[in-house]
C-alpha cells in the first residue's frame, strides 16, 4: 500500500486552501484520502501550511502504520470510521470554521434553506452527539450521520465533510461555512424561511444521484 506523489500533493494543497479560506488555523483540522485498503492522512500537530509530502502518513483500515515517520492525526479514528462505513467516500476533512462551529457549540443544525446547499450537502447539517475528541466513539457517532449527508457538525467541536475526493470535500466545507454565516445573519433578521416541500424532494433526489456519482 502506497500513496502516489500526486495524491500527496493534492492533500497538501487542500490543507493550504483550508487555511487560506479560514476553515482551519494553526495545527487544528485534519484531512484524509482513501487508498486501496487504507488511507493517507495529515500528521498530528502539524500546521497545514508547513506540510511536506514526507510528513504524510499511510495507515491500513485498522489504523496500523504503513508509511511515514510521524504519528497520524489524533482524529485517526474519526477518519477511518467514515471511510469504513461509507465505501463511496474518497476523502474526509475535519475543520473548525468560525460560523459552523458556533452552530456546533449551540448544538443546532445548519438548516437547508437554499437549493445549492441541499444539492451538494443533502439537506440540513445535523449535529452528532458529543463524544470525546480522538475517540472511537466520536468516529462511530459522526459516521452514522453521513449516509444521506456530506457534512455533520460534532457537538462542541467542529465540522466534518466528505466527498468523492479532496476537492469535493473541501468545496462542501467552504459551502457549509458560508451557509452557516448566512443563516446566522438571517436569524438575526428574524428567522429562516424553509424551502417548499417539492423543492426539498427534488433536492433529495439530485443529491442521491450526485452521491452515487451519476451527476
Amino acid at each position: 500500500m502506497s500513496a502516489a506523489p500526486d495524491l500527496r500533493m493534492q492533500l497538501i494543497e487542500t490543507g493550504r486552501a483550508l487555511l487560506r479560506d479560514g476553515l482551519v488555523s494553526g495545527t487544528a483540522g485534519n484531512l484524509s484520502a482513501r487508498l486501496p485498503g487504507g488511507a493517507l492522512l495529515s500528521p498530528a500537530a502539524h500546521a497545514c501550511d508547513a506540510l511536506r509530502p514526507e510528513d504524510l502518513v499511510v495507515v491500513d483500515m485498522d489504523g496500523a502504520p504503513r508509511e511515514g515517520s510521524r504519528p497520524p492525526s489524533s482524529e485517526l479514528a474519526l477518519h477511518l470510521a467514515c471511510l469504513r462505513r461509507h465505501p463511496e467516500i474518497g476523502a474526509v476533512i475535519h475543520t473548525h470554521p468560525r460560523y459552523a462551529t458556533m452552530f456546533a457549540m449551540a448544538r443546532r443544525a445548519i438548516p437547508c434553506a437554499m437549493e445549492e446547499f441541499g444539492m451538494q450537502v443533502g439537506g440540513a447539517v445535523p449535529v452528532a452527539r458529543f463524544r470525546p475528541a480522538g475517540s472511537e466513539a466520536l468516529g462511530a457517532e459522526a459516521a452514522r450521520h453521513l449516509g444521506e449527508r456530506s457534512a455533520v457538525l460534532m457537538a462542541n467541536h467542529g465540522l466534518l465533510t466528505v466527498g468523492r475526493n479532496l476537492a469535493q470535500a473541501h468545496e462542501i466545507a467552504a459551502l457549509v461555512e458560508r451557509t452557516a454565516q448566512m443563516c446566522w445573519g438571517a436569524l438575526a433578521l428574524g428567522g429562516i424561511a424553509p424551502l417548499p416541500r417539492r423543492a426539498r424532494q427534488r433536492i433529495a433526489e439530485h443529491y442521491r444521484r450526485r452521491r452515487a456519482g451519476a451527476d
